[in-house]
């Protein structure tokens, strides 16, 4: 496991100057963008999430942020491992989708570990997927770092569907079957 927790703390700036910092970098916007979060980030210190990816085994536990920082090298590690496996090709991961399953895991217990089905696709890959399965979105936010696939080792799924819901943010897909929930970064929407 790759463990990066050696993140200097930021010192806490005003709601100004972060808005034009985040104009800035982009990665202070997902934190405006959803206030409750924010607020529970902002006060927790470190933000740290751990990964199992399905598909080719690989583990990854890092702290991705402290406070409002978010650690440009954990953000790239992040990047490459959700990457396309399929095709290899990389895309920045949304910070906010990051900050949801934080917040999803703090709701679960602070501790587990998040399964991965899909992090990012590329378009190639998401055609395959589309012409194999009914269920893939043409224009789906996981073509550009917006969304991701997942199961939580310490609830059911059908329990994490309900938190993600109670998060009014994005959208969120149930998949039963599959056992399995999407989250992304777009409106607030569930099905």
């Amino acid at each position: 496991m790759d463990h990066s927790d050696q993140t200097p703390a930021a010192p806490l700036l005003s709601r100004r100057t972060l808005l034009s910092r985040s104009l800035l970098t982009g990665a202070g916007l997902a934190l405006l963008s959803m206030p409750d979060l924010a607020e529970a980030a902002l006060r927790s210190g470190k933000r740290k999430l751990s990964f199992y990816h399905t598909h080719t085994g690989k583990e990854l536990e890092l702290t991705y942020a402290v406070g409002k920082r978010y650690n440009p090298l954990a953000l790239n590690k992040i990047n490459n491992y959700l990457g396309d496996f399929r095709t290899g090709e990389v895309h920045a991961i949304d910070p906010q989708l990051l900050d949801m399953l934080w917040a999803l895991q703090r709701r679960c217990g602070k501790s587990g570990v998040f399964s991965v089905i899909s992090g990012f696709r590329s378009p190639q890959t998401n055609t395959k997927l589309r012409n194999e399965s009914d269920g893939v979105a043409k224009q789906s936010l996981h073509m550009v770092g917006k969304a991701i696939d997942v199961r939580f080792s310490e609830t059911s799924t059908k329990r994490l569907r309900d938190y993600a819901i109670n998060l009014q943010t994005g959208g969120v897909g149930y998949y039963p079957s599959s056992d399995f929930i999407h989250l992304d970064t777009g409106r607030h929407r569930f099905w």
